[in-house]
């Protein structure tokens, strides 16, 4: 599992395995699923990330290469 984080094109992906994505598919707006030749979901596209958060200010902290911790600075500044 590998998660990206691309701050110039404001989205998240998360790959779940190594598998070849033949199909994707834009389930709500701004959501787009890949899927592998088994149809199972291998990849998940959020686009417009920072118009989604209910906190503006976000920081992802990689702790491992397949988890991810995020934390909320506007708690910590309280």
């Amino acid at each position: 599992m590998k998660l990206n984080v691309d701050k110039s094109a404001d989205a998240l992906y998360l790959r779940l395995d190594d598998s070849s994505v033949v199909e994707s598919e834009e389930v709500s707006p701004g959501v787009v699923l890949d899927y592998n030749e088994s149809d199972e979901v291998v990849g998940v596209e959020i686009l417009n990330l920072s118009k989604r958060s209910r906190y503006p200010r976000l920081r992802l902290k990689m702790r491992y290469r397949t988890s991810v911790e995020i934390l909320n600075l506007s708690k910590r500044s309280r």
